[in-house]
């Protein structure tokens, strides 16, 4: 990575080519039972360290404008961040700003986070299905605020599917961090 960067590569180059190509291919391995858990934490560990090196390089890049600003966390009453964090570094590859509010985070200090940064999206975890119904319950928190209109709520774990995030007012539901990449991108392009 620094050594690309030392000779001249553009940081934007680099993250393209390499970084969201390379976790591509980790994605694609994963889907066809290639990779495990354990491959995908590794892959998303070097990532992150990679967007350490690059992102004062790719902020200084006036082509690479932020594609908007992303809150994630992880539903009250829900410990789990291990899926949410490999979303999180992969959105910010993919060119994202990010807050991650961590986990068993309240529908009222999400809403907070959104209204002090200003954000575009937001994106709920949870692995349990006792903790999903959080999810609804921050839906209901934005509409009460008048905040659900400005924000796109992009919904992801385990026991999580479609037909929650339709039941609960969610833009989308993402299976894995690939898909919640691809739906943020296309929200952000507005070709949702």
């Amino acid at each position: 990575m620094r050594k690309s960067l030392a000779q001249g590569i553009a940081a934007g180059r680099i993250l393209v080519e390499a970084i969201s190509g390379g976790m591509e291919i980790v994605g694609r391995k994963f889907e066809q039972g290639e990779y495990y858990i354990p491959d995908m934490l590794a892959s998303a560990e070097a990532v992150g360290v990679a967007m350490e090196i690059l992102a004062p390089h790719l902020t200084a890049a006036a082509n690479l404008k932020p594609k908007g600003k992303f809150i994630l966390a992880t539903v009250e009453k829900d410990q789990h961040d291990i899926g949410k964090n490999i979303v999180g570094i992969m959105l910010k590859g993919a060119g994202f700003q990010l807050v991650d509010l961590g986990v068993n985070v309240p529908a009222c200090r999400i809403a907070d986070a959104i209204e002090r940064e200003g954000a575009d999206f937001v994106g709920l975890s949870a692995l349990l299905d006792t903790t999903m119904r959080y999810m609804g319950h921050t839906i209901e928190e934005l509409k009460r605020r008048q905040l659900r209109s400005r924000v796109k709520v992009l919904i992801g774990g385990a026991p999580t599917s479609p037909e929650f995030a339709r039941e609960i007012g969610a833009d989308a539901h993402c299976k894995d961090a690939f898909a919640a990449v691809e739906t943020a991108n296309r929200l952000a392009e507005g070709r949702f």
